[in-house]
């Protein structure tokens, strides 16, 4: 779960007849700064239509618009701009009963970063009620042997919220015990777990893929929150006092500790930390995207979504 979790969920999107414009036009379409405006046009569109975070509360709203904000504010010199299809930047099923945004930017070939990716998922469930997703990932590039990023809400009712937090490991922590030491003794992220759990609406979460479990650290915070007796005002205020901060210092060791690239490795080492990374990432792709989002999207927009991540994550 490095890159993407379980909602996110190349086939070229569906042809449209072609009209050639009036004579008069073509220059103007075909000028440089027309297209770099109409480029820079989609990345605003995009961006917007990520941070709205439409169907979720206003707390947990705050908490993805500041990392999401703080991530490409920190990040900004190292990242490219998305060039993601508008119709994978938001897609929704020919029913209306399901919508997502999504939203990647890669790292310049000299910096550290691979990619950042947010988004979230909105989906109408059969019993009324609706499933919410919303996540924060960023990955670092085989440069530098240090963890990535992950951050993913999944919300089913306004009472029970599911939060998976962490700096995922790129080596054995067996094999390297200072890799242990630097990344996740010395940046006491344990503290971070150990606070959360404090709270009585939370409990632990087991993920149902033995994969999933295998690939976290073990500071992960993976825990299942429900919050009934207080109903969806407790939520509010678990979200806005307790998981924000959090989430906020997590993300800021990674930013200072992980990010940096000052972890780097040899030829030999960086060989094998490329092949991981790429395994993590088909696999999480597998996973979490191959069996759910057909049934939520249809065959067309699947294929044209998942190819579009792909070709990101093969560049």
């Amino acid at each position: 779960m490095a890159a993407i979790g379980p909602h996110r969920l190349h086939s070229s999107p569906p042809s449209f007849p072609v009209r050639s414009p009036p004579p008069s036009k073509i220059y103007r379409a075909r000028t440089p700064a027309s297209s770099a405006s109409h480029h820079m046009d989609l990345q605003v569109q995009g961006r917007r239509r990520l941070k709205d975070f439409p169907y979720v509360s206003a707390p947990h709203r705050d908490l993805m618009v500041e990392l999401v904000s703080t991530v490409e504010t920190r990040l900004d010199p190292h990242l490219l701009p998305c060039t993601l299809p508008p119709d994978v930047q938001y897609y929704q099923n020919p029913t209306n009963t399901a919508h997502a945004s999504l939203h990647i930017r890669s790292g310049h070939k000299s910096s550290p970063i691979d990619f950042i990716l947010g988004s979230w998922l909105h989906c109408e469930l059969p019993s009324g009620g609706a499933l919410n997703i919303t996540s924060l990932s960023a990955n670092l590039n085989p440069s530098t042997d240090a963890p990535n990023f992950l951050l993913e809400l999944i919300q089913s009712s306004p009472t029970s919220l599911i939060l998976i937090l962490d700096l995922p490991p790129r080596k054995d922590l067996v094999l390297h015990p200072d890799y242990l030491r630097t990344f996740y003794e010395d940046t006491q992220l344990e503290r971070q777990r150990q606070l959360l759990e404090k709270i009585p609406e939370v409990r632990p979460y087991f993920s149902s893929s033995l994969y999933i479990r295998c690939v976290v650290s073990p500071t992960a915070i993976l825990v299942r929150i429900e919050s009934e007796a207080g109903g969806g005002r407790r939520m509010e205020e678990i979200v806005q006092d307790h998981v924000h901060p959090i989430a906020k210092e997590v993300l800021g060791i990674w930013l200072d500790r992980c990010a940096s690239g000052e972890s780097s490795v040899g030829e030999t080492e960086r060989a094998a930390l490329e092949k991981r990374d790429q395994l993590v990432k088909n696999k999480t792709i597998e996973i979490d995207l191959g069996s759910s989002m057909p049934r939520l999207f249809g065959p067309e927009i699947t294929d044209r979504v998942l190819g579009a991540i792909q070709e990101v994550f093969n560049s």
